[in-house]
């Protein structure tokens, strides 16, 4: 059968973007269908955008530091002026993809795309097939089903606030969460963290989580564990006013969800082709991403796996070398995938942390360095960094690398490098440090914790 196009990408967000792209590059005729916006969530309201309100929300802290250095200066602050900076250059980076979709002869199609059978595909109205179809419409923000939510906000609207709330509430114990709870207090906002366990960031070391949680709190954010909202009521001067699950209210004028994340299904008419979704609501994928219907395929956060930007990348481009440049695939490893939080402080880690590697049976030994940023000596900050390494005593090999402190991402990308090239602590311990930088403590910690 003669098809319209030799893949067909629903969604024009990073893993679909690139799978369209390479796929063309290697002369397969490619359409890409996308009804929101191009660069999907990691571009428009994803890292990209928090990433430019967090360096906003840092200044603070910049400016109040640089009286030890000598420098006096009467600041101000306009959340405005930082959303139309920011809408700026989002509206640059859209601009971006769609050159960089057309001149790799991708076929455009500005409109909601909807499943009509195993090998084609309906964009409002216009019928199209395929003899692959590429789903790959990411996640999309979810608030509990709880009196008065439609009062919340989540991450999508954030990004548009017109001025900036004096009061949040921000619930959640995710990366999100914590990462706005930063942003909200750095920028002036009286703001509130409320998590529902013990202790926020779950799965990540707990070293790292406790240092976090101490260093928020000496900043001034107010962190309240074992809390969770059971109803949002608004009130006449348009206030809300959270009630908690204990009969406790919380008075708010912004109440911020990031408890979690689902997959962007809405009309895509999978039932139409026969895809199934997993246990927990996701498409269900094989390990060449296939959905169960064969000819349709599904990447990035819609199927549940790692929702990182450059695991959908790396699924895409995974995709587009199986499918039309077979001698050049290889599957992407999910080993050893490092990661940020974009937190006042910063958080990087890559590896396993100490619970987990216990917890496989591994003989470990760990080594800390805590200390107050050389920076920060010469001021009143008293935030100090934490760096560790998780190691396995029986082959020396460096099974873990975390860091919360200044620039802990760009410090966490080259040792990820180093752990996935099979790094052993002697190998740490013989690399020179570059002096005087934070990251040389990683290659100067000498004497395990004792235990």
């Amino acid at each position: 059968m003669a098809y319209d196009f030799d893949l067909f990408v629903i969604g024009a967000g990073s893993g679909g973007v690139r799978a369209a792209r390479f796929a063309a590059g290697y002369g397969a005729r490619v359409a890409v269908a996308e009804s929101r916006y191009l660069g999907g969530t990691c571009v428009n309201v994803g890292c990209v955008p928090k990433k430019l309100l967090v360096y906003g929300a840092h200044y603070a802290e910049d400016f109040e530091q640089a009286r030890g250095y000598g420098w006096s200066a009467g600041t101000s602050f306009d959340w405005a002026t930082l959303i139309a900076n920011k809408d700026r250059e989002i509206q640059r980076l859209n601009g971006i993809y769609r050159k960089l979709l057309v001149d790799s002869g991708v076929t455009l199609l500005e409109g909601h795309a909807r499943l009509c059978d195993a090998h084609s595909v309906e964009v409002d109205g216009q019928r199209f097939s395929a003899e692959h179809i590429l789903i790959a419409t990411g996640g999309w923000p979810a608030v509990p089903d709880i009196p008065g939510r439609e009062h919340a906000i989540t991450s999508n609207e954030a990004f548009y606030l017109p001025q900036r709330p004096n009061r949040v509430l921000v619930v959640g114990g995710g990366y999100i969460a914590v990462e706005f709870a930063s942003i909200f207090h750095g920028v002036g906002a009286r703001t509130s963290l409320l998590y529902r366990g013990d202790l926020f960031l779950r799965g990540f070391d707990g070293a790292i989580r406790a240092h976090l949680r101490d260093e928020l709190t000496k900043k001034g954010l107010d962190l309240q564990f074992n809390a969770d909202i059971a109803r949002i009521d608004k009130q006449g001067d348009g206030s809300l006013l959270a009630t908690l699950n204990d009969g406790r209210t919380l008075e708010a004028d912004c109440i911020f969800y990031a408890t979690g994340r689902r997959p962007m299904l809405d009309g895509l008419g999978l039932e139409n082709a026969g895809v199934e979704l997993d246990a927990r609501g996701y498409i269900g994928v094989d390990e060449l991403y296939r959905t169960s219907v064969p000819s349709i395929l599904a990447i990035g956060d819609v199927i549940g796996r790692v929702q990182l930007t450059p695991v959908a990348l790396a699924e895409g481009m995974a995709v587009a070398r199986r499918l039309f440049k077979p001698e050049e695939y290889r599957p992407v490893d999910y080993r050893l995938i490092p990661t940020a939080v974009f937190s006042l402080p910063n958080i990087g880690t890559v590896g396993l942390t100490e619970e987990q590697a216990r917890a496989e049976g591994h003989r470990v030994k760990v080594f800390e360095s805590r200390f107050r940023p050389m920076k920060l000596t010469m001021t009143d900050s008293q935030e100090r960094s934490l760096m560790k390494l998780v190691v396995d005593a029986d082959s020396d090999r460096v099974l873990g690398c975390h860091m919360i402190g200044p620039d802990a991402g760009e410090i966490l990308q080259g040792l990820a490098v180093a752990l996935k090239a099979g790094a052993t602590k002697q190998v740490f311990d013989e690399t020179l440090g570059i002096h005087p930088t934070a990251a040389e403590e990683f290659v100067t910690m000498r004497t395990p914790l004792a235990g």
